[in-house]
């Protein structure tokens, strides 16, 4: 979703008045069976995929099948209709959000906190499991290849330079691609497209514009998705994260070049190189 606003814009010998694109940035609070869970800043659009990711990263549902439905909250009209959600548990799976809530004493999350509310990054390391680290390789190519279209997949990051953007692929198929002002919210819809699709054991490897941060990966594990590549430096959390989660960290994606953090087998490299 995208704004325009006016600006005077300053040129070395002239002033002009004009209009520019921005992202618009909006609070999402995300609801459980109507009790608040989280609250994050995004971009409108595609909520119920940021929910869905949002609720598998921090292991609360395992699958789609253990929601029944999302809705928007309110009646059009409304001042906040839009920007309140609520996930219904499924039929005998209900969510439970209690642990969740009683490290944040019921205060409710920041989505994009990544650990924050953890009592330890030990709980979250204890709640997922390592990926087997023999399963799922992607050639040199093809993670060049994934890392250089994702700049195509950022129609609104053109217009605004504003936003963060995420895709998910297997091979180089497309699986989803989101963007958003938050890049955590941009993995959590890619991700919960492919929950809503029951698509989610196809995917190969995540992409993120900017930084790979811990958050990143941790929803990449949650998620079970082998690969995390970015444009960018990871952080050192994330890549100790990535290792003991089986996970391949790739950054500093520069066409053929990139530095491989965590499991390197997993990226076919051509034996010229």
């Amino acid at each position: 979703m995208i704004v325009s606003r006016p600006i005077v814009r300053l040129d070395s010998d002239a002033t002009t008045s004009v209009t520019d694109d921005l992202a618009v940035e909006e609070p999402l609070e995300i609801r459980v069976d109507g009790e608040t869970l989280a609250v994050t800043m995004r971009t409108p659009g595609d909520d119920a995929r940021l929910a869905l990711g949002f609720l598998l990263a921090e292991g609360l549902i395992q699958d789609g099948g253990d929601v029944s439905s999302i809705a928007p909250c309110g009646r059009p009209g409304d001042e906040d209709f839009g920007n309140v959600i609520d996930v219904r548990s499924a039929p005998g799976k209900p969510i439970a959000i209690e642990r969740l809530l009683d490290s944040r004493r019921y205060v409710p999350i920041s989505a994009s906190c990544g650990v924050c509310g953890r009592r330890s990054i030990e709980h979250l390391r204890k709640r997922l499991s390592p990926l087997a680290t023999d399963q799922v390789a992607l050639s040199q190519q093809d993670v060049a290849s994934a890392v250089e279209r994702l700049a195509a997949l950022q129609p609104n990051f053109s217009r605004t330079g504003g936003v963060h953007a995420a895709a998910i692929f297997s091979g180089r198929e497309v699986l989803a691609s989101f963007e958003d002002v938050g890049r955590h919210n941009a993995v959590d819809k890619a991700i919960g497209s492919l929950l809503e699709r029951d698509l989610l054991s196809s995917a190969e490897l995540l992409v993120v514009s900017g930084r790979s941060s811990f958050e990143i990966v941790q929803k990449a594990a949650a998620a079970k998705i082998p690969m995390v590549a970015s444009v960018s430096a990871p952080s050192s959390l994330a890549v100790d994260l990535a290792a003991e989660m089986g996970l391949t960290l790739v950054g500093f994606v520069r066409g053929a070049a990139m530095n491989l953090y965590t499991h390197p087998a997993r990226v076919g490299i051509p034996r010229s190189c």
